[in-house]
């Protein structure tokens, strides 16, 4: 059976290596072919409003906007409800592909069979 990773990323512009990491882990994940779901919670809720991840800049880093762009690509984003609701970050200012959802989505994607989850 194929494991997959489902990785939460909380951190945004506020701990740039942090976020920038989860970032670049689900996009390496990706291109070895793995299975990913990135979910965006906490800072890293403004990543999935256009043109966001492209103001976000880290020294010696890909640029964030890429890594989005490759998981959006080959993978799967989701963004937290509540972290959305607090933002008044509504499914109609989300990148193409972006999902929001709640903690039971997550749990059940965490608990599945072959799932690794990190946090970030």
């Amino acid at each position: 059976m194929a494991r997959s990773l489902v990785i939460k990323v909380t951190a945004g512009a506020d701990a740039p290596e942090r976020c920038n990491q989860a970032f670049t882990v689900a996009a390496a994940a990706l291109a070895s072919g793995v299975s990913v779901s990135l979910w965006l919670t906490g800072e890293s809720s403004w990543f999935a409003v256009p043109g966001r991840a492209k103001e976000f800049s880290l020294p010696h880093a890909a640029p964030l906007a890429d890594l989005l762009d490759a998981v959006l690509a080959a993978g799967r984003v989701t963004l937290c409800t509540q972290c959305a609701a607090r933002r008044n970050i509504t499914v109609d200012d989300l990148l193409e592909g972006v999902r929001i959802a709640g903690a039971p989505a997550f749990v059940e994607e965490v608990t599945a069979e072959g799932v690794q989850a990190l946090v970030y």
